[in-house]
């Protein structure tokens, strides 16, 4: 193996020739000689694929077999020698191998035979570049003498490709030589050398000189000629041209070759074939004029990329005179009958561009589109009713033409450029070629406004111009004749088929909203695109049949028109239709009647198809508040759960497939029933979009498989729809809003993957990764990463109905030891780790204690804004008394012994949570502390505590109520009128309406007390105006009352007074309920409006009204918390009451008693209807409360239309409505408005009617319109609406506002609020 053969040196120098080549570029790159050199000496260590060479290969074979022998000898020596050796490591030993092997006469023979091998091969190699750099050289000089010897000698190129980028110079007089050498009197050899020099030259000089008029002329006689070598030279000069010339060039070469073309197709007027001949375009006379054509249609493509740096003058003489080129039409016969037929350049570029490619590119950038739409306005209008007349033609010739339209599709759809392509066509084949191109032109015109106002326009063989909306209904007429293949069996061809054109055009003008407008939404074509669903219906039977493609975008067309406001408003009201009875009807209508035939009927696979997407159609309407108003009495909800039911009991019968089983014939109709049964889930899951159609989905019992199937589509971020612009946020906040929805939630493992997800982003790192950047620290407890997590908290628990679930009677963990890899997976885990931090254990559990500490603080201050929340956490975990102590923990003592605090984020946190915990009151009743510090020397001036009471600072001096003249009137009024006159309840509005909307409205609660009494005794004394029966109060034990425990410890942390402390009544409430007694003597203190003696008073009141309450409540059983027992929050209403009669507790007991058998008792007091017998035994059970279902419900609806801005905010910020409305009703706006506007919405509600519950809410949210803007954008909408008081709310500045959505809408509002309660007789 030492010696090398001839053959070895031959293969070294192979192996050596492809290592340099995979080399080549790195050594190029090198700065100099020695950088070259220095890179291959260390091209192990920079060239990964340095050990795959082949030379490298090559030298390890060679090395092993010439030193294998003599490293093994050595090894073993080495190996008998380790005894001896006191510590021998093992790279000692490699050392002393390689040492002795490297000394070797083997290793110094191998090295000089490879050294003097190499040598040999590397100057064979030198010899052999250098032997090829001669040639190239030669070869090179060669070439450039040729070139010379034919520019300058002979004026022409010695090639005969056009495309030829050597240029010869020529002067003046050479060109216009050759101009004169073009002539067509010259004979045709002259005329071709003449063609070849012109070829040479550039195409500057040649449109530069002066004979270029001429020479033009002669070019487009050339090009006309019908010798093909002739008109060959033309066509490869213009490509030359077009390819390596500016616009100011190719414009005139262009537009030359458009007017050569426009005159052949003139003075030619060749015949299309008709019957069963065939067009051949292999023909010279057709074969020339197709090559012009694509060449003018490559152009086309490409000069919209660059015509928009060169004056506009360029394009328009572009576009002028391709639009004069396509307007050549000829007369022919719009009928059947087969008359002759002429050749238009329409065809032809059918044939090149069968979609209009070109005109899409033109139309697509606003500065040529400008031109083409001006243009064919003024000058070729015939253009666009030539394209009309294509379309009309095709539809009148569809019934003779019959089957072969598929066919021709598919011919279409198979072009090809080259070999393969086809060469011979019928007639009928091109007409559907200009048909097709026409229809992609149509399209492109109607996306636009300036296009769509070019209708009317005359067609010929029509007495009246087209209308757009003529085009329209003749367009969806040609759909319903397309026999399409089978849905499923599509392939790319077949998108060339009438149909698939179609329904490309009209997806296109449905998917913008002006298109639609215009096009779309009107009530004829409504009719035309619905006249087969109509007829359907008129059987007994509805069968789908060969029309199954045709219905199916007809859906498809129908949702998109749905999805939009105009449309959607067109099915609900436009009533233009003719049912199957023969009586007038809306769209609506229609398309619920059909979907719930084809739901009840048998469901096929084509059957399935088509109910699926009529379906799809009813969800556009019924997944809006104002579409499933007008779709309420269908019980659509109960077909589609019905139809689910069914499909979901064939596809468990599915046999589970085995891996490695032979495929089962049947397993594609089983794929159609899993599919199937998803659809009919997922449009299911879509009622929950609204309040009111939750509630139906949650009557359907099927809201745990739709919340589990939404919850896997929210892991994979999917969208709602192809119709719906966002994902899934908004409808897991309408869920999140009610009991069933968030126990549904939590059943699916959506609530832990938040919890998870939370948790992962701020205690764990992004990845497991090595860091390569160290992540910064974040600056605020919420910063970016954990924001996304934070705002899906804020919605899932935004709800007190969704605390009671979650949190309601759940015991925090509070272990001894906690693992550092131990992750929270529910709510009462993330609260004991992150907010209930007593002990050492959980601050040395989490790796950033103050920052993740901070973040629950945050998560804490954002639930007890809801008063039900705030009591349960304290009565069930003693919230306060942990705050408390963390404060207490924070101080330094000084000698003096007064608590000094530390100011740190963490007591900041916790300072701004105990008062909000303990100051109640709307924006001007309590002072809030800020977060933030300030700058200079008191960054804090806030007060801290760690005991009760609260400081006084926070809790700003009351105003007294001044007794003013409207006091008086309203007063008089009340004093002077009887409450059983007949029309009392009229003048008491109109004199209520005339002081509220008075300049200096201000009415004290005493005179809105005596009021809302004699209001309430008004409407209870009519049989109109009392809606519930009156039940006769029974003092009896209430049976779900908490028992009393031995040794009570007291829930609220400010002491109770010592003489209700041992009052039974007191004792015998909830520690919740004790809690807000406390909050609401507070309260009542802090407004004047109590006495130190109405504990006892309050107490009994609620007690009362629990018992009233209690003995109306329907029985049954249910797994949710909140229907268990007793109503499990506070009753905030019996205590604005209480507070509103200044702690009277027999007259506060009397009102309420009274307004309980009222209709707006229902809606202002949400404990009145919890669970009642007088709700529908279904509603009652669904843990659903009406303010939900009925008046968050119409709050979302009117927003929409009133205050759309605001409504898209909602959205946008992944939030609704009914959540903060629920919310604000909930509590009777406490925390959030002044006590004399709340006094003021309570007696609105009652003296105006239950409906300016709807109306109050709706005024709020458009007072607040531009903060909730603002805060849109910087995408906390939730926490802003939650936490912070409706600033600068008025209650008298908005009442005539109310009064005119009373007006718009209480006959519907108040109709719907009615219904929500069967009234009992």
């Amino acid at each position: 193996m030492s010696q090398l053969s001839a053959e070895d040196e031959a293969e070294l120098e192979t192996l050596l020739r492809r290592l340099l080549r995979s080399v080549k570029e790195r050594i190029r790159g090198a700065p100099s000689v020695e950088c070259a050199e220095e890179l291959l000496l260390h091209l192990e260590e920079t060239d990964q694929n340095f050990h795959n060479y082949e030379l490298v290969k090559y030298l390890r074979r060679y090395i092993e077999g010439a030193l294998g022998r003599v490293i093994e000898e050595e090894m073993e020596g080495c190996a008998r020698m380790e005894g001896q050796a006191i510590a021998c490591g093992q790279d000692t030993q490699v050392h002393d191998v390689t040492r002795r092997a490297r000394e070797s006469a083997e290793y110094k023979h191998m090295m000089q035979t490879l050294k003097n091998t190499m040598m040999v091969v590397v100057e064979s190699l030198i010899n052999k570049f250098e032997e090829d750099q001669l040639k190239k050289e030669e070869m090179h000089r060669r070439s450039h003498r040729e070139q010379l010897d034919g520019h300058y000698m002979d004026n022409c190129s010695d090639s005969d490709s056009s495309f030829s980028q050597s240029y010869g110079f020529m002067k003046q007089e050479q060109l216009q030589a050759v101009a004169g050498k073009l002539d067509q009197a010259q004979p045709k050899e002259v005329r071709r050398e003449a063609l070849q020099a012109l070829c040479a030259a550039p195409p500057s000089d040649v449109l530069a000189c002066e004979s270029w008029s001429s020479l033009r002329r002669s070019l487009s006689a050339a090009l006309a000629d019908p010798d093909p070598e002739l008109s060959e030279k033309v066509l490869r000069f213009f490509a030359k041209t077009f390819s390596s010339s500016p616009l100011n060039i190719t414009r005139e070469i262009y537009t030359s070759l458009a007017k050569s073309l426009e005159s052949d197709f003139l003075v030619q007027k060749l015949s299309l074939p008709s019957g069963s001949a065939v067009f051949d375009i292999n023909k010279p006379e057709i074969s020339r004029l197709l090559k012009q054509m694509r060449l003018l249609n490559d152009f086309q493509k490409e000069v919209p990329a660059f015509w928009i740096r060169h004056p506009e003058k360029y394009m328009e003489e572009i576009i002028e005179s391709t639009l004069s080129l396509l307007a050549v039409q000829f007369e022919y016969s719009s009928g059947p009958q087969c008359t002759e037929k002429f050749l238009e350049p329409g065809h032809l570029i059918a044939l090149l561009d069968i979609r209009a490619t070109w005109f899409r590119k033109w139309m697509h950038g606003y500065y040529s589109r400008t031109v083409v739409l001006r243009l064919l306005e003024r000058k070729y209008r015939s253009l666009i009713g030539g394209a009309v007349q294509q379309c009309v033609h095709f539809h009148e010739s569809r019934s003779a033409i019959g089957d072969q339209v598929a066919d021709m599709a598919h011919v279409m759809g198979q072009q090809q450029i080259g070999a393969a392509q086809r060469m011979l066509y019928t007639g009928r084949e091109l007409g559907y070629a200009h048909f097709a191109h026409s229809l992609s032109v149509l399209g492109c015109l109607l996306m636009y406004a300036h296009g769509r106002r070019l209708f009317p326009i005359k067609v010929k063989k029509r007495k009246e111009p087209l209308s757009l909306m003529d085009l329209i209904v003749i367009l969806i007429r040609t759909m319903y004749l397309d026999p399409k293949p089978q849905l499923g069996a599509l392939s790319h061809a077949d998108a060339l088929s009438p149909s698939s054109l179609l329904m490309e055009l009209l997806r296109t003008l449905g998917d913008r909203t002006d298109c639609a407008d215009e096009c779309l939404h009107c009530g004829v074509i409504v009719e035309t695109l619905l006249s087969p669903v109509v007829a359907s219906l008129r059987g007994t039977q509805v069968t789908v049949g060969p029309q199954e493609a045709a219905l199916v975008n007809v859906a498809d067309i129908l949702a998109r028109m749905a999805a939009t406001e105009r449309g959607l408003s067109l099915f609900l009201y436009d009533r233009g239709l003719v049912s199957a009875d023969g009586e007038s009807t809306s769209a609506a209508d229609v398309i619920v009647r059909f979907t719930q035939r084809l739901l009840a009927c048998e469901c096929g696979p084509g059957v399935a198809h088509v109910a699926g997407a009529f379906v799809f159609t009813c969800r556009q309407m019924y997944n809006t508040c104002e579409g499933l108003h007008a779709l309420r009495d269908y019980g659509l909800h109960d077909c589609i759960a019905q139809a689910w039911r069914k499909a979901s009991s064939l596809a468990e019968r599915i046999p589970t497939p085995v891996p490695g089983a032979s495929p089962d014939p049947s397993s594609q109709e089983a794929q159609s029933i899993l599919a199937w049964e998803e659809t009919l889930l997922d449009s299911l899951l879509n009622f929950a979009a609204t309040p009111k159609g939750f509630l139906l989905l949650q009557q359907t019992g099927a809201i745990h498989e739709c919340v589990s199937y939404m919850f896997t589509r929210f892991t994979k971020k999917l969208q709602v729809s192809r119709c719906e612009k966002f994902g899934y946020g908004v409808m897991v906040t309408q869920v999140a809003a009610t009991a069933p929805g968030v126990a549904a939630l939590q059943s699916s493992g959506f609530v832990q993957t938040i919890v998870v997800d939370l948790w992962s982003a701020l205690e764990c790192e992004p990845e497991d990764v090595r860091v390569v950047q160290p992540r910064p620290t974040p600056m605020d407890p919420i910063d970016r990463s954990c924001r996304k997590s934070f705002l899906a908290l804020v919605n899932l628990l935004y709800s007190s109905y969704a605390v009671w679930e979650l949190l309601g009677q759940q015991q925090l963990p509070n272990k001894a030891e906690y693992s550092l890899r131990e992750m929270p997976t529910s709510i009462i885990d993330l609260i004991d780790r992150l907010i209930m931090i007593n002990s050492d254990a959980k601050i040395h559990s989490l790796f950033n204690y103050e920052q993740s500490h901070t973040f629950g603080l945050r998560l804490l201050s954002m639930m007890i804004c809801s008063l039900d929340s705030l009591l349960l956490l304290q009565s069930q975990y003693r919230i306060s008394e942990m705050l408390l102590q963390g404060q207490k923990d924070n101080t330094v003592a000084p000698s003096t012994g007064r608590e000094d605090f530390i100011i740190d984020g963490l007591s900041v946190e916790r300072n701004h949570v105990l008062v909000r915990m303990l100051a109640v009151g709307g924006p001007s009743e309590r002072r809030l502390p800020s977060r933030a510090l300030q700058k200079g020397s008191d960054p804090y001036p806030w007060k801290m505590f760690s005991s009760f009471p609260l400081p006084k600072c926070y809790f700003p001096e009351a105003p007294k109520m001044p007794h003013t003249k409207q006091d008086s009137e309203m007063g008089a009024f009340l004093t002077s009128t009887r409450p059983a006159d007949r029309d009392w309840m009229v003048c008491c509005r109109g004199m209520y309406s005339k002081i509220m909307t008075s300049k200096s409205a201000f009415i004290t609660e005493n005179v809105l007390a005596d009021l809302l009494e004699k209001t309430v005794l008004h409407l209870s004394a009519s049989t109109a105006g009392c809606f519930f029966p009156v039940v006769e109060f029974k003092a009896q034990p209430d049976p779900t009352a908490d028992p009393v425990p031995a040794d009570p410890v007291p829930a609220d942390p400010v002491p109770t007074r010592p003489t209700a402390a041992n009052s039974a009544t007191c004792q015998s409430l909830s520690p919740l309920e004790q809690l807000g007694v406390q909050i609401t003597l507070r309260y009542g203190e802090h407004l004047r409006l109590l006495d130190g003696d109405s504990e006892a008073d309050l107490c009994l009141l609620v007690q009362r009204c629990r018992i009233l309450l209690t003995q109306q409540r329907a029985q049954g059983s249910s797994q949710l918390y909140c229907l268990r027992e007793r109503f499990p929050g506070y009753d905030w209403f019996v205590s604005t009451v209480f507070l509103l009669v200044r702690g009277d507790g027999e007259r506060a007991w009397d009102l309420l008693q009274r307004l309980s058998g009222l209709l707006p008792s229902a809606f202002l007091w949400p404990s009145r209807l919890h669970g009642s017998v007088h709700l529908p035994a279904e509603v009652a059970q669904s843990g659903v409360p009406p303010t939900y279902s009925c008046t968050a419900h119409y709050v979302e609806m009117l927003l929409k239309v009133e205050v759309p801005l605001v409504s898209s905010a909602f959205r946008m910020s992944g939030f609704t409505p009914s959540q903060i409305c629920l919310q604000w009703l909930s509590q009777c706006f406490w925390n959030y408005l002044d006590w004399p506007e709340i006094c003021q919405y309570v007696c609105t509600a009652v003296v105006m009617g239950a409906d300016y519950q709807v109306y109050m809410c709706m005024a709020v949210l458009r007072h607040l319109q531009q903060p909730i803007l603002q805060h849109a954008q910087t995408q906390d909408l939730q926490v802003f609406l939650k936490e912070e008081p409706i600033q600068g709310f008025r209650m008298s500045d908005h009442l005539e506002y109310m009064e005119n959505l009373e007006r718009r809408y209480r006959a519907m509002v108040l109709t719907d609020m009615k219904s929500v309660i069967p009234k009992a007789t």
